[in-house]
Formats: C-alpha cells, structure tokens, sequence
C-alpha cells in the first residue's frame, strides 16, 4: 500500500486545526480565529526591503544571518531581556516556526520525552512528533497558569520544555516566580528549557521575564512577525549557548540555507529603526481586548482576562462554538490546541474593533 511508503513521523500528525475551519468559513465571515496582526508593516521596513532590491541585496547570507542583523539583534536582547547574547549565539531562521524546528531536531532524540502547556500552540505537539519525541502536555490551572509543583514532577526524566509566555492560545502570562522555578528546576533536573516569546511585547497588566535570565541551559525564539507585523516577511531567530547554536546550524544550512536576504534587511530596519509602531499597536490591541473581554462577559461567558498575546480562551461547548460559526463568526475550537482544550474557543482581536463588535453582536443574535 501507498500508505507504508510514509514515514511514521509524518503519520504521527494531523493538518493544522486552525486552517481547516478557514477553508470552511462562509462568505462574508468575520475572522476572529487567524494569529496575524491586521495592521501594515510599517512603511520603514518596507522601504529598507525595496532599498535593498535596489542594491542587489539579493543572495545567500551567512547561514546565520546578516551579521549587522545579528549585532542589532544582540542589542535588542540586551536592551529588552537584559540578555547577553553575542551576535555569533544567535541564528536568523525562517520565521519562529523554523527557529523550533531546528532546535527540536538538534535536542530531541527519538522517544524523548517533550514537555509543553497544554492548552498549547499547535506547532509544539506536531514539532516534537516530527523530531522522533514524545510530546506530553502540561495541564494548566483553571487560570490557564502553570502549576508548578505539577510541571516539576513532569520534568523529571523530560529532555525539553517548551515555555510559552505570553501563551498562545491562553494569552496567560507568567510570573517571574514560575518562569525562574521552572528554569531552575529543569536545569537541575537536566532539562533544557526553550522559550517561545514571539509575544513579548504584547503584554498589558503585568510584565515579561525572559528564561534565559535564569539558567544557562536555555534557548530563546523569537521573531518578528507579531513585533512589527511581518508575518509573511518569515523573519525569526534562536538565540543560545554556543554549542547548542553549533548543532542547531547544522539543521538549518541543510533545511533554509538561510531566512530570505531581502527580509533580513527588513528587519534590520524594523529592529534598529523607531519603535513607535510598537507601541501604537501594542495601544490599539489594549483597547480591543478590553472591548472582546466587555463584549463575552456580557453574554454569560466566563474566562480569565487576557494578559498577554492577543487572544481570549473562552470556554464553551462545541454546540455553542458551532452556533458561533454558523453565525459568520470564525474562532477557533480549543481541541486544535491540545487534549485540556476541548471545551474552550479561541478569539483572536488582531481585528478591528468595528470587526469585533460586528462579530459580538453576530454572536449575541444567535445566542440570545
């Protein structure tokens, strides 16, 4: 048969279950389910793009990167982690979702087990899947918090946790207490923590701690697609100890070579240039969170107030969530993000506010 001639790997997983429900979606829906930013890359980095067309800034890069990217990126962690990494401990990858991959198939052998929070983000499950691990989730606290006491006694025997602060789909936050125990912990216990902090910049009512602050056996990702809203730039990086950045060159050289010349001096641009947008942007997803958040605690529902990222997790039954769809109104069934989500949907407000209100009172018409 056909089927015997695929590996186990890529039987192991499913498609994305965020994209099927796009394919699915009826005209004139109002997507509150897509992770992307709906604003404009800002015109500053478009141009450096264009300016470096122009200049025939067109071929290979180091594998690693641009090394003036790199020195850039080096100050950004230093400036906003209070990170010391130089610009040789950190790779230039095609978006975050590649900077995982390479790290999971550079750490991960096969039957090691990796850890993740469940509710998590889909590519968690699936990356370690195709890396030979074993991925186990999580289970979170019904803050969507991570237990800590919990996730220590799961880290024993792991060979990874993938820490994701802000969280996607959660839009939890974690404190400095929980980031620094699980670190701490799992260096001791012989685990390597890798961070996922693509959110960073997003956060509202508390403050974000890199892992990396904490031990040395960490690898932080990152990217500058949700930053600065370029995720079709696939601009990411991994930044880490030394001889965790030689193996994970490796995976990359032989997987991308390097991420795209003419993005790399985009984001030169976007990293070195006025953060303003930044911080615009970060203004304008406050006030939509507080406008969804208003709106489902309005009609009965309950759920913790997003702190970081720019999703609610809400639960409800799938009966409800269908409702929801049937109403033009596209979110996300929590089962996508894991086996401790089954009851829950995710909104996302990287949406307008006139879409997010048209979208709630869709959803008020259909439930009331």
């Amino acid at each position: 048969m056909i089927q015997n001639r695929f590996s186990e790997r890529v039987l192991g997983i499913e498609m994305s279950g965020i994209r099927r429900f796009f394919e699915a979606a009826k005209p004139d829906s109002i997507n509150l389910g897509l992770g992307q930013p709906d604003f404009h890359t800002p015109e500053h980095i478009k141009e450096a793009a264009i300016q470096a067309i122009h200049d025939n800034q067109t071929g290979y890069t180091f594998n690693t990167g641009l090394f003036e990217l790199r020195e850039a990126l080096s100050d950004k962690f230093r400036h906003d982690n209070n990170l010391e990494y130089s610009p040789e401990q950190i790779i230039v990858t095609a978006g975050a979702g590649e900077a995982l991959h390479i790290a999971l198939e550079a750490l991960v052998d096969k039957g090691d087990r990796v850890l993740y929070q469940d509710p998590g983000f889909v590519s968690y499950e699936a990356g370690a899947v195709l890396a030979g691990g074993r991925p186990e989730g999580v289970t979170l606290d019904s803050n969507l918090h991570i237990d800590i006491e919990a996730c220590k006694e799961q880290m024993d025997g792991a060979r990874l946790f993938i820490l994701n602060s802000p969280g996607n789909p959660t839009g939890a936050v974690e404190s400095e207490e929980t980031i620094k125990a699980i670190v701490e912990y799992g260096n001791d216990a012989g685990v390597t923590i890798l961070s996922d902090e693509v959110y960073e910049h997003f956060v509202y009512d508390k403050n974000h701690y890199s892992a990396a602050n904490y031990g040395d056996d960490v690898i932080t990702v990152n990217a500058a697609s949700k930053t600065y809203s370029m995720t079709g730039w696939r601009l990411g990086f991994l930044a880490g100890p030394d001889e965790y950045i030689e193996q994970c060159i490796k995976v990359h050289q032989y997987c991308q070579t390097c991420a795209t010349s003419i993005s790399q001096h985009a984001a030169l641009a976007a990293y070195t240039g006025d953060q303003t947008c930044v911080r615009e942007m970060k203004k304008e997803y406050a006030k939509r969170r507080e406008l969804i958040y208003n709106g489902l605690t309005g009609l009965g529902f309950e759920f913790p107030k997003p702190e970081g990222a720019f999703y609610a997790f809400v639960p409800m039954d799938h009966e409800t969530i269908q409702k929801i769809i049937d109403a033009r109104v596209i979110v996300i069934p929590g089962d996508a993000f894991g086996i401790n989500a089954l009851n829950y949907a995710r909104f996302s407000y990287a949406a307008s506010r006139e879409d997010i209100t048209e979208a709630l009172s869709r959803i008020e018409k259909v439930l009331r």
